[in-house]
């Protein structure tokens, strides 16, 4: 089986409830996908950087609880590991409030080698950080002449609005490297205000014969591929939480894409029906992950093992 790589930031969620503490899990976008890719028993491996501090240790710790490796963390001496406190609305939508304290030096490991068709996932602001991004641009580059499946979810949030002129250079060099890119309609508003979906792909995506997912809550999702566009309709649920939702998302749709055997050679050739089977489980495990405070699937969910 073809290992599964992960790229992004580790960080410690406090989730209050009705300004209260609730609980505190470990997570970060790509961490949560990670986690229940790993809880699903896949081979998946995750690229972070934590502080040597009882914080990382936890999140280490945790991260071999659940059967997710380890062996590519950087541990910072200079530095404390992040921690967000991510406050639920009447909605269960999450507003953030981020305490970070990285060092001058970051993610100074080497990274894996890569081989032919491995799964790479990355996204959010991690992935264009202008801190991290020779170093991340330099894996991805690598991670795409080695001819793996890159995963992008684009994740960027009005908290960076500001910055979007500034990173738009690192975010086209993600869209020609990824193979599949996904966002939130709230990410697609955030990067290209007042542009229409279709102008957005027809420029940035369809070049490349990118295909493109944008899920919209409990709207439906869109879907664009080079061939053909389609909509998928969203079970209306009544979420606890929505803090990792679109990151399951993207754990089911890379769960069902390798329990399927497909291949990154295929993904350009998929009918339909074989999308409706990757959407669906896409939407099974973002619609378990809202109905706990977890950031991630039950332990043994949907088990490959």
């Amino acid at each position: 089986m073809h290992k599964i790589i992960g790229i992004g930031e580790s960080i410690l969620d406090i989730v209050f409830q009705n300004d209260q503490p609730e609980k505190a899990v470990p997570g970060g976008s790509t961490f949560n996908c990670m986690i229940s890719l790993a809880r699903c028993g896949l081979p998946a491996a995750f690229i972070t950087e934590l502080g040597n501090d009882k914080t990382g240790r936890l999140i280490q710790s945790f991260m071999k609880e659940n059967g997710l490796s380890t062996e590519l963390i950087y541990f910072f001496d200079d530095g404390h590991t992040p921690v967000s406190m991510a406050f639920l609305d009447e909605n269960r939508n999450a507003e953030y409030v981020f305490y970070k304290d990285f060092p001058e030096k970051r993610l100074n490991i080497d990274f894996p080698e890569i081989n032919s068709d491995d799964i790479i996932i990355f996204g959010s602001y991690f992935a264009v950080n202008p801190d991290l991004r020779d170093k991340i641009g330099d894996f991805l580059r690598y991670a795409q002449s080695r001819k793996a499946f890159l995963y992008y979810d684009i994740n960027f949030r009005n908290a960076h609005a500001s910055e979007r002129t500034a990173l738009m250079p690192a975010f086209l060099e993600n869209f020609a490297l990824a193979d599949i890119i996904r966002c939130s309609d709230e990410d697609f508003t955030v990067l290209f205000p007042n542009q229409s979906i279709n102008s957005v792909y027809e420029q940035y995506f369809l070049p490349y014969k990118k295909p493109l997912i944008i899920t919209q809550g409990s709207k439906n999702i869109l879907l664009k591929t080079p061939q053909w566009e389609c909509e998928y309709s969203v079970e209306a649920i009544m979420p606890i939480s929505t803090i990792g939702a679109g990151d399951n998302f993207n754990a089911g749709w890379i769960c069902a894409f390798v329990k399927n055997e497909f291949q990154k050679s295929d993904l350009l050739e998929l009918t339909p029906m074989k999308w409706e089977i990757l959407i669906h489980s896409a939407q099974k495990f973002a619609r378990e992950v809202c109905l706990s405070l977890e950031n991630y699937v039950p332990l043994h969910f949907l088990s490959l093992r």
